[in-house]
């Protein structure tokens, strides 16, 4: 009993320790007043581009949202993600976590346009998406947190950092914590930043397996509710119906709160790898029992864990560029 208070209470003063609001690298430092001169209507900009968005249709805050956490984990966060094939380029939208799946191109590019327009070659493509992230988070009702700014733009892509080092949604529960950690975040960042989806959406083809043939042996994952399985299976079906959406958390789809979590502790995770957060790691079970908890403990954790995924390899000072169009290297 006393190992598991201290537990907690561990939990407790990690979530609600100050937030770092800059980061150094060898190159220079992030820091949310980066543009204060140069571009002092940043934020407002990508805000209120960004709420048009989602106002007309709300799924674009998870896609944003993504798009951020599918940038940072290939090459740092630095824009690859948005970059279009080309001569020299292979994109990562090809990639098998992007490919039919990664959308919300078109409002990074109409934010961009405003600031082009408001402030020519001065904000980065990696730190719009960066800001239109947390902006996504606030728009649904999550956290908001000061942003650390500062980044550049790659002059690349990497289509096979893309494939490997993005957690896929039938890896085991250490492959993804060795994928996490491969970045710098540790198992207090996987499953906050895993809270991420509490808004969006999965195709069918991301679960099928766990409603029927979870180990190879025909059978459905025992650790998915049955009754929940029935339902997921209307549209769901064996053969078929691959591209069919559905919730990330049914209960609260379109709202950013911790049912995600009380969703986990129901054996009702969408992916499998949700719910290895709670049946194969004992530490991680008791954070998924504390955010289900403990709403504030998981907004402070995510804010916390947002801003530590966005400091990943940014660039800086001289290198890469400020892209003038998202989708294309300068020149």
């Amino acid at each position: 009993m006393a190992n598991s208070m201290s537990f907690f209470l561990l939990l407790s003063l990690l979530a609600f320790a100050p937030l770092c609001l800059c980061h150094y690298n060898q190159e220079g430092y992030l820091y949310p007043q980066f543009y204060d001169y140069s571009c002092p209507q940043v934020q407002h900009i990508v805000k209120s581009v960004l709420a048009k968005y989602v106002a007309e249709q709300p799924r674009l805050a998870a896609s944003i949202l993504r798009l951020h956490f599918h940038d940072c984990f290939v090459k740092g966060c630095d824009a690859s993600l948005l970059l279009d094939s080309s001569v020299n380029i292979i994109s990562e939208k090809g990639s098998n976590p992007n490919r039919n799946s990664a959308r919300g191109f078109e409002v990074v590019d109409a934010i961009k346009a405003e600031l082009e327009r408001k402030c020519p070659s001065t904000v980065s493509c990696a730190d719009i998406l960066t800001l239109a992230a947390r902006d996504s988070v606030v728009l649904t009702g999550g956290p908001s947190w000061e942003v650390p700014l500062g980044r550049r733009d790659s002059l690349g892509a990497s289509i096979s950092g893309s494939n490997n080092n993005i957690p896929a949604p039938n890896n085991t529960f250490q492959t993804i914590l060795t994928k996490f950690n491969l970045q710098g975040l540790d198992l207090v960042d996987l499953v906050a930043l895993s809270g991420g989806h509490t808004i969006g959406n999965a195709r069918c083809t991301t679960f099928k397996q766990r409603l029927y043939n979870q180990s190879g042996n025909g059978e459905p994952d025992s650790t998915l509710d049955q009754y929940y399985a029935a339902t997921l299976r209307n549209r769901c079906p064996s053969s078929g119906g691959d591209q069919n959406l559905f919730f990330l958390d049914y209960a609260t789809p379109y709202k950013f709160d911790n049912s995600y979590f009380t969703n986990l502790l129901a054996y009702k995770g969408l992916l499998s790898s949700d719910q290895v957060l709670f049946t194969m790691n004992q530490e991680s079970a008791e954070l998924v029992k504390l955010y289900a908890e403990r709403n504030d403990i998981f907004f402070e954790q995510f804010a916390k864990s947002m801003i530590k995924m966005g400091n990943i390899s940014p660039l800086t000072n001289s290198k890469g560029e400020i892209r003038e169009n998202c989708r294309r290297i300068n020149a």
